[in-house]
């Protein structure tokens, strides 16, 4: 599974966002690119640690679920329950909102994936790996969306 740890994963991301304009139309689901911008903004800042996250009693905190959650089943297009702390940001002004995801995107790559990692509110303790896979499908699962 791709990891946003791997350097070239990770800039093919970053190209993928630079690549959107605040007009691009998706593909299915409610989000506006600048929402979605807002919500991977949200993910990674609950990712890094930088805001707390409240647990979310959920079958997907089980081993086995998380594991294939994570690692092995793509993901649904269309809503998807996610922590409340994922929903928290309003779009700003477009060129400062993907800059500032881009530097949460090279701060993660920076960390040391055997490092501590922040709970994930519905699965719970996660690894860094975790998170890398995680982060990877989260982004390329919007950033198809948008027909990135």
């Amino acid at each position: 599974m791709p990891s946003m740890f791997d350097h070239a994963t990770r800039e093919e991301l970053i190209r993928r966002i630079r690549a959107l304009t605040p007009d691009t139309p998706r593909a299915w689901g409610k989000m506006t690119a600048p929402e979605m911008i807002a919500h991977l903004t949200d993910q990674m800042s609950h990712t890094l640690g930088d805001v707390s996250t409240t647990p979310i009693r959920d079958f997907r905190r089980w081993p086995g679920i998380k594991y294939l959650a994570i690692h092995v089943v793509p993901w649904p297009k269309g809503r998807v329950v996610g922590p409340p702390e994922a929903f928290v940001t309003k779009p700003a002004e477009w060129t400062n909102d993907v800059n500032n995801l881009v530097t949460l995107v090279e701060r993660f790559g920076a960390l040391d994936p055997d490092g501590q990692w922040a709970l994930h509110a519905i699965f719970g303790d996660m690894t860094g790996r975790d998170w890398g896979v995680f982060c990877h499908k989260h982004f390329d699962h919007h950033l198809r969306q948008f027909g990135q």
